[in-house]
Parts: structure tokens; C-alpha cells; sequence
């Protein structure tokens, strides 16, 4: 059998666009011979669709899209990922479903066992869970399908009670297809393709992968899509972050190339990672021009690099709001950046805002000492300019907040936390810098003096982030255990903290909860993202 494995970017609910794309290809590896090809998981809606399942016409849409591209299915099987609703069934009707079409219709449909509900997924809110367990016949082929988390049956989190692999191969299956939507993290590509091998030797079938990329606002989604061969060995893999189609002949063993599995550099997938998802956005958006602040600091210009990577040269603006308190090196440092990265570029002081809004409140103020209440009317008159030229100019905000300070509450409410799409805000700073190291590879693009300067808001004379805030190394470690693997205090501190440095810290990152309530999206790559992925109370007496 001639498989296609079609690994496309799709935009949720575009059904005209999802369904000539899918259409495309099926023609496609029909021209080139190809059996069955095989898309992935709800690639007919788009993956999440979210509380859009709720709504019937929703469902309709999806329902009519799925018969028009079973229309193409003549002289090919294709499977394909669609929500779609049982008639038989009794109450709850909707299932995340995996659709075979042959002969221009939908010949059978499997639906999805294990439906997550932990960290960004929240499935069982609108699906019902499938209980009935059969393998199909695709060109006299006895198939397993399952869709994505039915692979994932056993999890160092908690092992499901069903084990759809188990049931299916009682069934003594030749070939296992699992279509997925599988987002990225960091962690995430050695994880899964470890669940991958063990369920290919478990089932002693060859196993089919076909995971969807592409961006959907915050979530990442990279693609790998593979085949693996009843040892668990890759037989074919496909790229990361792009679109692809490939095909392989299970009958031909001249096509049984194994693929080497190198492990990438992990801040390079993460600096691929985090261009993919801010170009994405934009595409899907229909955005073209970026704006952000430029402040000479290192985040910014992380931030910077990346967008115009992302974008192109001219389509970024950066904007220097030097204030009264300003370092000229900081001046020059964002010019020399903007310079190499050929960008355009702004310098608009602040200073006579900042005395504006001074004055305005001597009343109010008079006889009170300088604190952060000046320091954030400084970030806010810098937002203030920015969403000005956005809303005038029509280029997007970026937010260059990193999850460090985003953590810790370091960032101002409506100042420097504004922004359409937040590129860094799940990049710790100690993080911040390698990137700005790796992008530095092959040329300085970034100035060695903003990645050597010590860390600085320059919101008062002479501040530095360690006056208010624990080393980053210390700091980052201790936010990527309380945040990222969940520890409590306790398990910190044993793990070597300071018992005074981890509980202040933990209890600013819970004292944030309401800031972060109000951030903008922001692009996931670590296993724990703020946003969808930690829902917290915001108030609590934890």
C-alpha cells in the first residue's frame, strides 16, 4: 500500500479553505498513485476549535465540508479529522471523529477514546467519549486508527482506564494510524516520539503519524509527522514547522530508509519555534507591520530580531521612548541594533509626557517621595505612543515581556505589558540571553553591550533588576520548578534554594495572578504557559 502522509497547516473554521486544501492533496497523491493519504486530526475545523463546537451551524458546516471533500475521494482512501455528531447515539452527541472516505462518501468513521483535560487541552467540555473498539479495512488492510491522546494511554502524570491500543489489537491489526494535534513545547518532540515507538513494538504494526503545524494564536503546533516500523525505528519523518506531503509503499522495502534520529539544538527549535508562531499569527490574522519598544534592554531586542526574521526588515518599527532617565548607552545600543537588523526605527523622548502627567498629579502627590507610581507612568506614557502609532499606522504591538518578570509581577499593568501577541512571554530571562547569543551565531546582528549590560527597567537613576528581584540564574530556576514541573516550596527549598529567596518568590509569583490575568496571548513552547495552560484563581489564600 502507497501511503501519503499529509502534514498541512489549516486556519479554524476556514471550511473553504481546509476543504480545498485537503482536496489539493488528496488529487495530488491520487496522480502520484498513492493508496490512501492521510490528514490530521479535526483537519476539517481546525485544532481547537474551542466553544465554536458549541454552536449548531458550527457542526453543520463541518458535517457539509467533510461530504464535500468525500466527493474527491474516487480511486483513493482518505482519512480525515473532523467533529462530527452520531445519530444513534443517546444525549451527548458529538465525538472528535476520524473519517475514512472511499467512493466519494464517508465509509466509516472511528471516533476518540481518551479525551484530555490537563494543561491546554479541555476536550471532554464538548465530546463524548468513544467505547466502542473495531479496527477497518482500507484496501483489504485490517487498520487500528486512533487519534492523537489515544497513544498516550500511559502518562507520568496518570495512566487512562482505557487503553485503546490494547483493545485494538486484540483484532491482530496490519497497519496503525494515529492522525494527532499534537502542540509544541519544548520537551515535547523527544516525549512523543518516545509514546510513538512504544505503541509501533506494542502493536508489532507499522504506525502511521500525521500531526498537524502551524500556529493558532498561543499554541505552536510542529508537525514531525512519521512512520515508524513494528521495531519502533523511524522510517520516514517529515520536516518541523512547514507543510509537507510525503509518501511511503509499506509493500516496497526498497523504501525502508531509517532516519538517523540527531537531537536538535534545543535553542535553535526553540528560536524556530518562536519565529513560526509569530509569523503564523500575523498570516492568519491578515496583520503585516509590527511595531514594538525599543528600549536597548536585551528582551526588546530579542523580540526585535525575531519579528523581523519573522516579518521582514521593513515591516518592523521600532520605537525608542527614552525618558529623563534613560542611559544614552541604551540610545545607542538600540540604534546600532536597529541598524543591523535594517529595520526603520523612531526616537521619540517621553520626558515632556512624563512631566505633563507630573504635573497633573501635584496635587495629588504633593509631599509624597518618588515610587513606582512615577515608574509606571513612564511605561504607560511609552504605551500610550505606541498604541497611538499601532491604532494611527495600523502595525501591530509586540509585547517583549519574558516570563520571568511576567512571573514575578515585574512589568506595569497597561504599560509595557500592552500588545497584540506576547513573543517571549514563555522565555525565562537566562533564556532571553542564550537566545540572544544563538541568533548572534552567525553574525552579530544583537550588540555584545546590551547582552553584557546588567539587566535594567531605567525607570529611576541607577536601577538594576537584582535591586528588586533575586539573581536570574537563582530566580529562573526556582520560577521553572514552581511553574513548569509544580514543585512546592518544600521540594524547592530540598533541592537547594534558600528557604526566605523561594518562599518570596513564590509569593510573588501568586500575587501576579491578576496581572497576567490581563496579558496579552502568548506563544507556548515550554510544558507550562501562562494563558490556557495555568488557570489560577486570581483570588485565593494560596
Amino acid at each position: 500500500m502507497k501511503i501519503a502522509l499529509a502534514q498541512l497547516n489549516y486556519i479554524i473554521a476556514d471550511f473553504k479553505g481546509n476543504s480545498e486544501k485537503i482536496i489539493l492533496k488528496i488529487e495530488e497523491a491520487k496522480s502520484q498513485g498513492a493508496d490512501l493519504i492521510v490528514f490530521s486530526e479535526l483537519a476539517i475545523s481546525g485544532y481547537p476549535p474551542d466553544d465554536l463546537l458549541d454552536y449548531p451551524h458550527f457542526i453543520e458546516s463541518c458535517s457539509n465540508a467533510l461530504s464535500d471533500v468525500a466527493k474527491s475521494a474516487v480511486g483513493i482512501s482518505a482519512i480525515v479529522g473532523c467533529p462530527l455528531e452520531n445519530p444513534e447515539q443517546v444525549g451527548r452527541r458529538l465525538y472528535n471523529a476520524a473519517c475514512l472516505l472511499e467512493d466519494g462518501i464517508v465509509k466509516d468513521v472511528v471516533y476518540k477514546t481518551l479525551l484530555p483535560t490537563y494543561d491546554v487541552f479541555n476536550e471532554s467540555r464538548y465530546f463524548e467519549v468513544n467505547d466502542q473498539f473495531r479496527t477497518i479495512s482500507i484496501q483489504g488492510v485490517k487498520t487500528a486508527i486512533t487519534i492523537c491522546e489515544d497513544l498516550w494511554h500511559e502518562m507520568d502524570r496518570f495512566d487512562y482506564q482505557d487503553n485503546p491500543i490494547a483493545e485494538l489489537c486484540k483484532e491482530s491489526p496490519s497497519l496503525s494510524i494515529n492522525i494527532s494535534a499534537s502542540p509544541f513545547n519544548r520537551d515535547k518532540i523527544d516525549e512523543r516520539l518516545k509514546v510513538l515507538q512504544r505503541q509501533s513494538k506494542y502493536s508489532k504494526t507499522p504506525l502511521i503519524y500525521v500531526n498537524q503545524v502551524g500556529a493558532h494564536t498561543d499554541l505552536i503546533f510542529d508537525g514531525n509527522s512519521r512512520v515508524l516500523d513494528s521495531d519502533g525505528d523511524t522510517i520516514l519523518k517529515l520536516s518541523e514547522f512547514k507543510e509537507e506531503l510525503a509518501y511511503i509503499d509499506l509493500e516496497d522495502s526498497q523504501s525502508f530508509i531509517k532516519k538517523e534520529e540527531q537531537e536538535e539544538d534545543d535553542l535553535n527549535i526553540l528560536h524556530r519555534a518562536l519565529v513560526f508562531g509569530l509569523k503564523d499569527y500575523f498570516n492568519k490574522m491578515g496583520f503585516k507591520k509590527a511595531i514594538l519598544g525599543s528600549s536597548g534592554g536585551i528582551d526588546s531586542a530579542v523580540v526585535q530580531a525575531l519579528a523581523v526574521e519573522a516579518l521582514g526588515k521593513e515591516n518592523v518599527l521600532a520605537v525608542m521612548l527614552p525618558s529623563q532617565f534613560s542611559s544614552e548607552g541604551s540610545v545607542i545600543d538600540a540604534v546600532e541594533l536597529s541598524k543591523n537588523l535594517g529595520n526603520p526605527y523612531e526616537i521619540i523622548p517621553i520626558e515632556t509626557a512624563y512631566k505633563s502627567f507630573e504635573s497633573g498629579l501635584s496635587n495629588l502627590f504633593d509631599g509624597l517621595s518618588f515610587n513606582v507610581a512615577e515608574e509606571n507612568i513612564q511605561a504607560r506614557s511609552r504605551a500610550v505612543y505606541l498604541m497611538a502609532i499601532s491604532n494611527k499606522l495600523g502595525y501591530i504591538l509586540l509585547n517583549t515581556s519574558n516570563k520571568s518578570e511576567m512571573s514575578v509581577g515585574y512589568s506595569t499593568l497597561y504599560g509595557d505589558m500592552c500588545g497584540s501577541i506576547s513573543v517571549i512571554g514563555d522565555v525565562l530571562k537566562t533564556d532571553v540571553y542564550n537566545l540572544a547569543r544563538q541568533i548572534n551565531k552567525e553574525q552579530e546582528l544583537i550588540p555584545v553591550s546590551i547582552i553584557e549590560k546588567a539587566p535594567s527597567a531605567e525607570l529611576r537613576p541607577n536601577q538594576k533588576d537584582s535591586d528588586s528581584l533575586p539573581e536570574y540564574d537563582i530566580l529562573d530556576g526556582i520560577l521553572k520548578l514552581y511553574i513548569e514541573h509544580q514543585k512546592g516550596p518544600s521540594s524547592i527549598i530540598a533541592s537547594g534554594y534558600e528557604k526566605a529567596t523561594v518562599e518570596r518568590v513564590i509569593k510573588l509569583v501568586n500575587g501576579a495572578e491578576y496581572k497576567r490575568f490581563q496579558s496579552p496571548p502568548i506563544l507556548r513552547v515550554s510544558p507550562k504557559a501562562f494563558g490556557r495552560g495555568r488557570i489560577m484563581p486570581l483570588v485565593s489564600r494560596w
